[in-house]
């Protein structure tokens, strides 16, 4: 049977018909959907949302030493996170077969950066894959834990978001149980990594990478498509699907494991083609390869390095190799003119309270990763420094302590206070710090489409659980001003804001409130602008609330179809002239 399938959904299908026994993962697209499709086969294996990546890879290791096949799922950034136990399980190596998915974002669509994840198959001596189709990614799934259960390794799955997202036709299969026995065995000198018998670990790794090398010369899943002579392309990944359509009469080297790669194998493809070219996103790590074996190839001359490989990019590198100008179509008429859509919150978020009552104080607002990121944007413009998930909480104390004269705030959620927070509060708490920290808890992990975390009371697989309290966590660790405050409540804001910047000691303040799109409910009565007592002042419009709308200076209206009722214009009209609208709503979204 066929079913048409997105890579993500493909993998999780893969991960249970080749006898998956754990899942583990933390959200961030473009990985997301793995874990959330794999839940559907609870009853054959056990899935769970970690705190972190590294907490889910460790989970991993855990259940791969005693015997089970196992997945970890991620996102580039996330890996990084991760990294820690990697280099060391790199080292000890797999017991049940250990598949490490990790999707990369070309092109930023939804990430802070852009990194290649390819780059680790070579730094930890790992072998790394790359499917290029939903069919791909389900059967690499399996090839992958069978590779890592002969050559006890860890495996990367790289993925992007093309192939995550993209769909195609599936041949499903029944679930394969493992036949390995589920029972640790006991060898210290395999898995305690100290430093007499890590030595020996590090040699171990060197020579299963020499017999790795001999086994990508002969795998089915690095295939030579041969067409022309005149030129020769090694792709991978959605590349390959691109190269396929753009370079039609080109012979291709399509790569499904990307490291260590078939070097015999690229060498007589070299020979029989008169022009070789290669053609990878991001980094030139096959290239490189190639030319350190002192092949003559073409790739960065004419290759970008930045940026997710579209059909046009595609046609862009052929027009360079050809010597030939791209002419370029003209925009559609019926688009050409239409209005930017920058991202904003949503209307009636809760994030939309705290950044207006910020702006209200001398402040330097150490951001973080999720929706409240979108705090940085007009007309709000209160967010001042992104880095990566936890790094707010650090960067504030850190500012505040070499002299900054503004008050110095950290704001992150509660799903990343949970990832890398933690450490931040113990830190900021332990070197007598007199930064502020606010968690704006949204009740779910809301950024990559409300996912369960350890403050919402529920696991992956929708069982009751503890419901972990944010002010008991920065209470234990030593912070003794914790407060809460309701986000759609701006003289409370304001109130608890004052106090606690002014406050010379460290503090943290819960701003808790639904998300609405999770919650799916009015969070009051809807408003309307009474024409008549406007004076167009625009103060509701500094809210930035997608819900208010002004056109060519006319007084601005509230789109009854788009408010959630919270009620902070009515709060930041001078004139009252905001009020209960007088129409009958559902209740329920």
């Amino acid at each position: 049977m066929k079913e048409l399938l997105s890579g993500n959904q493909a993998i999780a299908r893969g991960a249970w018909e080749a006898g998956v026994k754990l899942a583990a993962g933390y959200p961030g697209t473009p990985s997301t959907e793995i874990l959330e499709n794999i839940v559907q086969y609870k009853d054959d294996l056990h899935c769970e949302w970690a705190p972190n990546e590294k907490v889910a890879f460790e989970v991993g290791v855990g259940s791969s030493f005693a015997g089970a096949r196992t997945m970890v799922t991620m996102k580039h950034v996330g890996l990084n996170v991760a990294a820690d136990p990697l280099m060391t399980f790199a080292m000890s190596g797999a017991v049940g077969g250990m598949l490490i998915v990790v999707a990369d974002d070309p092109g930023m669509h939804s990430s802070q950066n852009e990194q290649d994840s390819r780059n680790w198959g070579p730094f930890a001596k790992i072998p790394v894959l790359e499917p290029s189709d939903s069919q791909e990614a389900k059967d690499f799934v399996k090839i992958g834990l069978e590779l890592s259960e002969k050559f006890e390794t860890p495996v990367i799955l790289r993925t992007c978001t093309r192939i995550s997202h993209s769909r195609s036709l599936v041949e499903l299969c029944d679930r394969v149980e493992s036949e390995m026995p589920i029972e640790f065995k006991k060898d210290p000198t395999r898995y305690v990594a100290i430093p007499a018998w890590a030595r020996k670990m590090r040699v171990k790794v060197e020579q299963r990478l020499y017999r790795m090398i001999a086994e990508v010369e002969k795998t089915p899943i690095n295939r030579v498509e041969m067409s022309s002579k005149e030129l020769g392309i090694i792709a991978s990944s959605a590349v390959y699907q691109h190269v396929k359509d753009i370079f039609a009469s080109a012979s291709v080297l399509k790569l499904g494991l990307s490291f260590p790669l078939p070097e015999n194998k690229i060498k007589e493809f070299a020979a029989s083609v008169k022009e070789l070219l290669v053609i990878e996103e991001l980094d030139p790590l096959i290239e490189n390869q190639i030319k350190a074996w002192g092949l003559k190839c073409r790739g960065r001359d004419i290759v970008p390095g930045i940026g997710e490989f579209t059909p046009g990019k595609i046609r862009e590198i052929k027009a360079k190799l050809e010597d030939e100008k791209l002419s370029t179509p003209a925009p559609v008429t019926e688009s050409a003119d239409l209005p930017p859509r920058p991202p904003v919150l949503c209307p009636g978020c809760p994030h939309r309270g705290t950044f207006a009552a910020l702006k209200k104080f001398d402040v330097a607002v150490m951001g973080d990763i999720g929706c409240y990121s979108l705090g940085t944007l007009p007309p709000l413009s209160s967010l001042d420094t992104i880095l990566c998930m936890g790094g707010s909480i650090p960067m504030a104390h850190g500012m505040q302590m070499v002299g900054e004269n503004k008050y110095c705030v950290g704001i992150l959620g509660d799903s990343t206070f949970f990832h890398s927070g933690v450490t931040g509060i113990i830190n900021t708490a332990y070197n007598k710090g007199i930064s502020t920290t606010i968690v704006v808890d949204n009740r779910i992990t809301a950024m990559t489409g409300h996912q369960e975390n350890p403050g919402t009371g529920l696991t992956l697989e929708g069982e009751k659980t503890e419901e972990i309290s944010i002010e008991a966590i920065a209470t234990a660790c030593g912070v003794k001003r914790v407060r809460t405050a309701n986000p759609y409540d701006m003289k409370e804001m304001n109130e608890t804001l004052k106090e606690e910047l002014e406050a010379q000691e460290a503090s943290l303040i819960v701003v808790k409130a639904v998300c609405p799109l999770h919650g799916k409910k009015l969070i009051g009565p809807k408003k309307e602008i009474s024409q008549t007592d406007c004076v167009n002042c625009k103060a509701c419009l500094k809210l930035g609330c997608p819900a208010i709308e002004s056109n060519d200076g006319d007084k601005p209206v509230i789109n009854p179809l788009l408010c959630w009722g919270c009620g902070l214009c009515a709060q930041v009209c001078p004139k009252n002239a905001i009020n209960d609208a007088v129409v009958e709503t559902p209740t329920d979204y």
